[in-house]
């Protein structure tokens, strides 16, 4: 089974964003697809290496005020 991270931002910087691929890339996600939605509010997939890694890094950003609105990880079924 593969995973993936879904993220939701309800505001978003396109420089922030790609400031920070790198510490995404540590966290072992692999930017996969980008949206941008018809209320301005923008989706990112991910493929995950490391899910506690990857939650854990959702967690920080978070935490730091510049992370996600909302996150799923999800399972290819």
């Amino acid at each position: 089974m593969t995973t993936q991270l879904l993220l939701r931002y309800d505001s978003f910087d396109r420089g922030t964003h790609d400031a920070h691929a790198e510490d995404r890339a540590n966290a072992g996600l692999t930017q996969l697809q980008l949206w941008r939605e018809g209320t301005g509010a923008h989706w990112a997939l991910f493929d995950v290496n490391d899910p506690d890694r990857a939650t854990a890094w959702v967690e920080k950003v978070t935490a730091l005020g510049h992370g996600p609105s909302a996150h799923h990880l999800l399972e290819t079924a």
